[in-house]
């Protein structure tokens, strides 16, 4: 086995990195001449095709969390951790049955634009306009873990910090230069990118070291399932096989754990309140139950995917776009396990490893054990994952940036502060409020990099799921849906989540060293707290199972409390959302309100 490497910087990987990062520069600066309008900013002139856009949406979606967060968490949780790339993909079956056609026929630019539009509430504007921030800044974090991690790796000895400082400031850049019609080019670019750099050393990899059965087998052996007394291996006297696996360290988790379905992940709280493993299966249960309502409802609720929509032409393209992106990201999810289960095999030191040292970097790492006997080959390899992960988070940021930002100067400046603000101001206010943004997000993800870049993912996916999922699944498809039901289920759901979250994240930053650790001390006694009751640490880990029930829940029980304010002209707003566009029907929300000057 290799030792760690030398700390130097790797001419190849640096050389792959930099021209991606020109190059999505050089794209903005293009794309930004072609952004003249208000409309070119926020929805890229409606005029994106269904390739492109699938090939955007692709690119956006498939954020560091997909390309490294995936195989990270499989490395160190196992199996069990699977439920991610499965859920991520399903989500985008629920978009395109009940959500993708219908928003885009409202026609509006925003998420907030829907809320208000469907009940005629600026009020309600004021609510949805919270959760594009609160959604947003926590899927930012992640994507700021993945850019500071990568910049360590690549310059070894750089601050974390300082990480997510350069990648950020040239993200925020490209959106302030260019808005929506200025990534959506530099996004559809980098998914095909990040198809190239997750996939092609994996086969090189593969073709070296054994496939991926082998090197599945050589974590089987003769191990038996701790629960049913079965093998885990239908080979297990070809255990070993060709695969020379290095020994594991003492933190990495056990052979029979780690191929289990209820692995290090769904597990950790009944473990640490000492429950067998039989007690330990209904807690198991739950939190996986939990995650999959996050991840699949949460996609159908994340504003930076949703308001994608907008720009296509119209609801049949929105829908044939959903179906490609299924497509799309389904062929990407199949590489990212493969680097976690080969990491585990051939590159065990990294269990030793905490925060941005940790196994959230095996993609980078992996290609370069092909050095030692294909020089410089892993090098030129790794450069190409280098390249993909700065194409994963700085493609996920900008989307999220262009979301905030949107909310902010549209929503906020647009149509709370100045109404009869003209379509230029707006676009001045993009700028600023993007620089703004970008600021808060590169300030919040210098302080995680203890946590691991998917389980924030699901955090943020759990809040979209509490929160956007309820109010357009119930808006889209429920006509005595009134604003103060809405409103009531969104808040409650949303802020509970938000809550939850929250203290599970500080008690986990409580607990790690330095002034991280300081930073959250209060959060501290929460780790004696957990141990005694499994359940509500899960509960507030995954708040998805709870969260989700009781926003709906508070929705049907106010509506029809408030029955008398539902919107008088619903039918035809029903008709708008669902009728054949072939009626002519569909309608620009947006266009119709900035002629009346509201």
């Amino acid at each position: 086995m290799m030792p760690i490497f030398a700390m130097s910087v790797d001419p190849w990987i640096l050389a792959f990195s930099s021209v991606t990062v020109v190059v999505t520069i050089w794209m903005g600066f293009r794309s930004a001449r072609t952004s003249k309008t208000a409309s070119d900013f926020f929805v890229a002139g409606r005029s994106v095709s269904v390739g492109w856009n699938a090939s955007a949406i692709s690119g956006e979606y498939l954020s560091a969390a997909s390309f490294m967060g995936i195989a990270g968490m499989v490395m160190s949780s196992g199996y069990d951790a699977l439920w991610y790339p499965v859920c991520y993909a399903c989500g985008y079956l629920f978009l395109l049955l009940f959500i993708a056609g219908p928003l885009r026929r409202f026609g509006a630019y925003t998420i907030p634009d829907f809320a208000e539009g469907r009940f005629d509430s600026p009020a309600f504007r004021k609510i949805a306009v919270c959760f594009v921030l609160f959604i947003g800044f926590f899927y930012t974090m992640p994507q700021m873990k993945g850019a500071g991690t990568t910049l360590a790796y690549i310059f070894p000895g750089l601050p974390y910090w300082a990480g997510v400082g350069l990648v950020g400031a040239v993200i925020t850049l490209n959106v302030a230069l260019g808005g929506m019609k200025g990534i959506t080019l530099v996004q559809a670019v980098q998914y095909w990118a990040k198809m190239f750099a997750i996939s092609v050393p994996i086969f090189v990899l593969m073709a070296v070291y054994g496939h991926y059965g082998k090197q599945l087998e050589a974590n089987g052996g003769n191990v038996q399932h701790p629960t049913y007394n079965i093998p885990l291996s239908t080979n297990a006297s070809n255990a070993a096989l060709d695969v020379e696996r290095s020994p594991l360290p003492e933190k990495a988790p056990k052979d029979e754990t780690w191929l289990s379905p209820f692995g290090p992940l769904t597990t950790k709280a009944a473990k640490a309140a000492k429950l067998s493993a039989e007690e330990a299966k209904p807690y198991s249960l739950l939190y996986t139950y939990s995650l999959i309502i996050a991840l699949v409802c949460g996609t159908a609720g994340l504003p930076h995917i949703l308001v994608r929509f907008y720009t296509n032409p119209d609801g049949v393209a929105a829908k044939r776009t959903t179906m490609w992106v299924m497509i799309l990201i389904g062929i990407f999810y199949v590489f990212p396990p493969v680097f976690g289960v080969m990491g585990r095999n051939l590159f065990p030191e990294l269990y030793n490893g905490i925060g941005s040292k940790g196994t959230d970097k095996i993609v980078l790492e992996l290609p370069r054990l092909l050095n030692e006997n294909y020089a410089p080959i892993g090098s030129i390899l790794s450069g190409i994952t280098c390249a993909g992960a700065f194409a994963a988070f700085m493609s996920t940021f900008s989307g999220l940036l262009v979301s905030m930002t949107g909310a902010m100067a549209h929503d906020v400046y647009g149509r709370m502060l100045r109404p009869k603000s003209t379509p230029e101001q707006r676009m001045k206010m993009f700028k600023i409020f993007a620089i703004v943004i970008g600021g808060v997000a590169m300030l919040l993800g210098s302080q995680v990099e203890a946590l691991e870049i998917n389980f924030m993912v699901g955090q943020a996916f759990a809040i979209a799921a509490a929160s956007y999922f309820p109010l357009l699944f119930m808006a889209v498809w429920w006509r005595k849906l009134t604003m103060k039901g809405a409103a009531t289920g969104m808040l409650t759901g949303g802020l509970s989540a938000v809550f939850a979250i929250s203290l599970s994240s500080f008690s986990t930053l409580a607990a790690t060293p330095g002034k991280t650790g300081d930073m959250f001390a209060m959060f501290k006694p929460l780790n004696d707290f957990w141990p005694h009751y499994p359940l509500l640490r899960i509960l507030c880990d995954q708040p998805a199972i709870w969260a989700v029930p009781l926003a709906i829940g508070l929705m049907i029980i106010v509506s029809k409390l408030t029955s008398k304010d539902v919107p008088s002209d619903i039918r035809m707003k029903m008709l708008v959302l669902h009728a054949p566009e072939k009626l002519g029907l569909k309608q620009e929300y947006i266009q119709e309100h900035q002629a009346g000057g509201h």
